[in-house]
């Protein structure tokens, strides 16, 4: 062994020695703590603060662990430990209290409620300059979310007496951060017009006053990034990264706005595979293997999966499986394929001990609680949870419904937190507009949240060149406590159709009726209405219209079936919407029996190119040896047969157009995706109407043509400064002598 090897354990034991030494030599049995400085802050406080005690060893590190533990409680300035001779002096200088802190140059109640709730610093708090910096920043932040990029604030602190402040920010707004352009780069697939569909934030454009979506919002761009990602991830592209969102300023006040795409490859569906839990029936899940063999080979789609997961909660639902969870595994196969594994299993079980209802100030807490499918005491079950929540957003009385699980008392109780926020809930509205049938105009008042039990009272009046029609309803959705709406109404409608059809009439009627779901997504609707009419007819009138002259009475029963499978109620995409009409009478001076049927059905079959097809039918017939009166007659509503003039087509008595027993329409349209692409808010389509108005029960003379009526064209809604605008220019295929076409319609329209 060399002579350096053996001397290293002897130095080490020295060292440890010495260090043993000095830690003993520096340490010190506290017999005394001195609290200096403090004015507010009593010794106690200080002494609980610092963890101190008598009787405890003080050295180097106890002594930064009091200094520490002091600094954090955010009351001192500064802070300083000493010891002599076993004597412990803590002095302290505390931190001026703050006694009012104003913001100056907001005049917005809302926004200044806004910002001062997220201050760090408070009216009596303890005032840190670190905070202060940290509430400007936030401040500044705050500003910038709502469009106010070009804001300064000026911030003053004026000391006062016995050691307090005042602390002034004064805020200058400036212009509100306009966005100028969106634009889209990288592997973005789609055009910027499409993209900008998409997402919420807007080009400012003058006509949108209103909407604050046109300024730069950095929680909006956000939530943009969301949109666009879950739009690439329905059209297929499975690993589509929105890298980021950058602007830059371009004007004084203007910025450009621009997203950052990487939208990778384009993926499709593979394998399907489900994984079922001994505790369930595998042949319960049929339905969900034969909808796997569909979406074989389709191009992945987040909303499909979606849809599949619901479909897995429905039958969890009708089969009773309260505790039921679906879990989804992905799996990339090469470059464009995923194979897809559903998990049915087992979840937690619990029950609802408590559910709290949060935010309600004006709606009373009995109406939120019968939106609830879920009670207290019941299993606590996903789906109907789910299902609760999203009835109380389809009310259209609150901005947000938010819900919270919380532990209960016990295991296997949880307590749910539904906290809303309730919004204005009254509306004024007014409307005028020309088209090629004539002008309108239309004003309303509405309150639907009336006493706070989501009550909808609604009073209109609407005006036409042959029309004038006023009425009030009134809604209670959900009457006696029950799941069942309650609407009653009184109308009063004067119609004068002398010109082209033959009859004036003048309409008063009551009705009470009721809505409620029967079954998923069934809807059934029966209404009791009743109503008395005065007829009048021209001096050139037929014979048989002449004998219809004079006044009636009229009660007849009106239900309604309507089934909807629409993924979206504004432009869907897919799915169906189903309805069956009959009007039954009941006391009546010759009220007919009416039959109706509708059906209008969507499918995506390209990107952004919807098909839809629908069928549209009536029949009307007396129940007696009456005829069917003029003003109960059908007339093809002029939607169902474009390129005709609305109503001038079918029977006719020599020059009045007298509506049908029956009538049929047939509709076929296509959106057209790849024109007009720049410009936003417009849909074209193109279309083919075939329809026909027919049978007449009082005469055999009149014209009463079988022929098919039809015709071809492109159709344009579009949104406008002024309003919606909505043309047509179509070219009758098919036609009758008598009929009047009309091969160019429009109509022009606003509200404010």
């Amino acid at each position: 062994m060399s002579k350096r090897l053996k001397y290293i354990p002897v130095t080490l034991i020295l060292i440890v020695c010495i260090i043993f030494i000095s830690s003993n030599v520096k340490s010190e049995i506290i017999s005394k703590i001195d609290i200096v400085g403090n004015e507010r802050v009593p010794p106690e406080t200080i002494r609980m603060f610092s963890n101190v005690s008598l009787q405890d060893k003080i050295n180097d590190n106890k002594i930064n662990s009091i200094l520490k533990n002091l600094y954090e409680t955010n009351f001192f300035e500064n802070v300083s430990v000493k010891l002599e001779n076993n004597l412990l002096i803590i002095t302290v200088k505390e931190y001026p209290i703050i006694e009012n802190i104003n913001i100056e140059g907001l005049k917005a109640k809302k926004i200044k409620e806004g910002i001062r709730k997220n201050l760090l610093l408070k009216n009596r708090s303890s005032f840190n300059k670190f905070f202060l910096e940290k509430d400007i920043n936030t401040m500044s932040s705050s500003l910038k979310d709502l469009g106010y990029y070009f804001s300064t604030i000026d911030t003053f602190v004026e000391n006062l007496e016995n050691n307090k402040v005042n602390i002034i920010h004064k805020i200058k707004l400036g212009n509100k951060s306009k966005i100028h352009k969106i634009s889209f780069i990288g592997d973005k697939i789609f055009k910027d017009s499409k993209l900008r569909n998409v997402i919420l934030s807007e080009e400012y454009k003058f006509w949108k006053f209103i909407s604050g979506k046109k300024f730069l919002n950095e929680q909006i761009i956000e939530v943009d990034k969301r949109l666009l990602k879950n739009f690439y991830l329905n059209k297929g592209y499975y690993n589509v990264v929105i890298e980021n969102a950058f602007s830059q300023l371009v004007d004084d006040e203007y910025f450009a706005l621009t997203y950052n795409i990487n939208s990778g490859n384009k993926f499709k569906f593979n394998e399907f595979n489900l994984v079922i839990a001994d505790d369930f029936d595998e042949k319960k899940f049929s339905k969900i293997k034969k909808i796997f063999n569909k979406l074989k080979n389709e191009y992945y789609s987040l909303r499909k999966i979606e849809k599949l997961l619901d479909t897995i909660d429905q039958i969890a639902l009708f089969e009773n499986y309260d505790f039921i969870d679906a879990i989804v595994d992905e799996e990339i196969i090469g470059d464009d394929k995923l194979n897809m594994t559903f998990k049915i299993q087992e979840s937690e079980k619990f029950y609802v001990e408590r559910i709290n209802i949060l935010g309600n100030h004006i709606t009373q807490e009995n109406f939120i609680r019968n939106q609830l499918i879920v009670d207290e005491g019941d299993p606590f079950n996903k789906i109907l949870h789910n299902k609760s929540i999203n009835a109380l957003k389809g009310k259209g009385i609150f901005s947000e419904v938010k819900s919270d699980l919380k532990d209960g008392s016990k295991d296997n109780q949880k307590i749910i937190d539904i906290t809303i926020s309730e919004k204005a809930t009254g509306e004024i509205s007014a409307g005028a507009g020309y088209g090629s049938e004539g002008s309108t105009f239309g004003f309303a008042v509405q309150e639907n949240n009336f006493r706070g039990k989501g009550i909808n009272l609604n009073a209109s009046l609407s005006a036409s060149e042959d029309k004038i029609k006023g009425m009030f309803s009134y809604t209670h959705p959900n009457f006696n406590y029950s799941d069942r709406a309650l609407t009653t109404s009184i109308q009063s409608t004067s119609t004068d159709k002398l010109s082209d059809y033959g009859y004036k009439s003048s309409l008063n009627s009551v009705s009470l009726g009721t809505r409620y779901e029967q079954y998923e997504n069934l809807f059934f609707s029966p209404r009791l209405s009743i109503g008395s009419e005065s007829l009048e007819t021209t001096s050139s009138a037929s014979a048989n219209l002449k004998k219809q002259e004079g006044s009636y009475f009229d009660s007849s029963l009106i239900y309604a079936f309507s089934y909807d499978r629409r993924n979206q109620p504004y432009r869907p995409t897919s799915g169906y919407l189903s309805r069956f009409t009959q009007s039954l009478p009941i006391v009546s001076d010759g009220s007919p029996i009416l039959n109706g049927y509708e059906i209008n059905t969507y499918k995506e079959v390209i990107d952004d190119m919807v098909v839809s097809l629908s069928f549209f039918g009536r029949a009307i017939n007396s129940l007696s040896d009456d005829d069917v009166r003029i003003s109960k007659r059908l007339y093809l509503p002029s939607k169902k047969l474009r390129g005709f003039e609305a109503g001038k087509i079918g029977p006719k008595d020599s020059d009045d157009y007298v509506g049908g027993n029956y009538a049929t329409a047939v509709n076929a349209a296509t959106t057209v995706p790849y024109i007009f692409q720049t410009l936003e808010n417009l849909d074209m389509k193109m279309f083919l109407d075939a329809a026909n108005v027919w049978g007449v029960d009082y005469s055999d003379t009149i014209d009463d043509s079988n022929k098919i009526r039809s015709s071809v064209g492109v159709a344009i809604d579009w949104f406008t400064v002024i309003g919606p605008l909505n043309f047509s220019l179509s070219q009758p295929i098919t036609k009758a002598g008598s009929d009047k076409t009309e091969k160019f319609r429009f109509q022009i329209g606003t509200t404010f």
